[in-house]
């Protein structure tokens, strides 16, 4: 199995910042790449920004400039720099694994979401 550990939400105020992290461990022979989703009440989920394993980058229009993705791959450890928070960047924030572990082939891994609010 490969399980997701999310860490570094909570309450802040706008303008503040915060720090996410999301550790990947089990049986995982490799990750093809690690991001971070969010999904604010009434909207579907979306993308926030996302990583390979090689260190390309993408990020949703609505954070660049803002939000800065990184991994520890000997770690399997995606981060989500988040500066200059919003009353808009509330949601629950999902770490998303790629990977191909013993168990299947390039699948899927979600944590179990970590909230974040912003206050005004």
């Amino acid at each position: 199995q490969v399980q997701l550990v999310e860490s570094g939400g909570g309450l802040v105020q706008a303008g503040g910042s915060l720090r996410l992290s999301c550790a990947a461990s089990g049986s995982i022979f490799s990750i093809n790449a690690m991001g971070w989703y969010r999904q604010a009440p009434g909207k579907q989920r979306e993308l926030v920004a996302t990583i390979t394993s090689g260190g390309s980058t993408n990020y949703a229009d609505s954070v660049k400039g803002r939000f800065t993705i990184d991994r520890d791959n000997a770690k399997n450890t995606v981060y989500l720099q988040m500066n200059s928070l919003k009353p808009e960047d509330t949601a629950v924030y999902y770490c998303n694994t790629r990977a191909y572990s013993g168990f299947r082939g390039l699948y899927d891994y979600w944590g179990q979401g970590t909230q974040v609010t912003v206050s005004s």
